[in-house]
């Protein structure tokens, strides 16, 4: 195989875990990150590095040059490790995705992969989710970020370029912080659920995020927008009281903030289409420990 897969954003936690796959699938894999000396798994593995920022639209076609496939997993969101404003990375998804695709453009490229967020389908609550469904979302961050997810999508969708968009459910597992941050505060007897814990929550590990990703390498579904989650959304409830057993902690209390609506997606056209399965298809596989 000798295609040539530029990775956008590959320091960041889905990055770290696409890069290695898809060096050991065969193909040719040059990170694109800001600070080259931050690469250094992706180094590790064998990937070739280049320095290349999203507003940056000459360092993008320099590092864009020559590649088959352009992967955008450009974020700035915060953690629980890790300060930070959602603003900045809905102005990163409005602003400067349309600077990549003209980047990806100059530099001769056919073929996009763009991450997105599988909450652009939130707010029907107990109902189940596909990509054509869409609701209105009262919570003022997330309708913000799904407002510039959306928008971000359409520059891909208007590109011009053969594309792909991944909408990834919430991420877990290995660097994403989250459920070991959900431990923690579990043993300390501090972690509470969002609201009363009656919303759902569709999740993927990072892992299968990455495995998902290959797949459509791989199989190409021209034009696709697909849902990439686990195949059994959960209430907040059930998750954290997992969460608190594994730990040995009392259940969760109520109120905590709600951050996003209640999200139950299908992964149906993800597996049809990319013939792909996750390897954790319930929370509490990915969650063992």
């Amino acid at each position: 195989m000798s295609e040539c897969i530029a990775v956008l954003g590959a320091s960041g936690v889905y990055g770290r875990h696409l890069v290695p796959r898809l060096v050991a699938a065969g193909y040719r894999v040059r990170a694109l990150v800001r600070r080259p000396e931050s690469a250094a798994l992706a180094a590790a593995c064998g990937a070739e590095l280049a320095a290349a920022d999203l507003f940056d639209e000459a360092s993008l076609r320099n590092g864009l040059a020559g590649c088959d496939v352009a992967i955008n997993l450009a974020t700035a969101l915060p953690s629980p490790s890790r300060a930070g404003d959602f603003a900045v990375n809905d102005r990163l998804r409005r602003e400067g995705t349309p600077i990549f695709v003209r980047a990806c453009r100059d530099a001769g490229g056919t073929r996009i992969v763009q991450q997105s967020i599988a909450m652009v389908h939130a707010g029907g609550g107990d109902a189940w989710a596909d990509e054509t469904t869409f609701h209105a979302v009262d919570l003022e961050i997330a309708a913000a970020a799904i407002s510039a997810a959306r928008a971000m999508e359409s520059a891909i969708e208007q590109s011009g370029l053969d594309w792909l968009i991944l909408r990834g459910a919430l991420f877990y597992g290995p660097g994403t912080d989250y459920d070991d941050d959900w431990f923690t505060r579990a043993r300390a007897g501090k972690l509470r659920l969002p609201a009363e814990g009656d919303d759902f929550v569709s999740l993927i590990h990072v892992a299968d995020m990455a495995g998902a990703t290959i797949a459509a390498l791989r199989r190409w579904p021209s034009r696709q927008a697909l849902i990439v989650a686990d195949d059994r959304p959960a209430r907040w409830r059930d998750v954290f009281d997992y969460v608190c057993a594994v730990a040995g902690a009392a259940p969760a209390q109520p109120g905590g903030r709600a951050l996003m609506p209640s999200f139950r997606v299908s992964n149906r056209r993800a597996r049809e289409l990319l013939s792909w399965a996750p390897l954790f298809p319930d929370y509490r596989a990915g969650l063992a420990r």
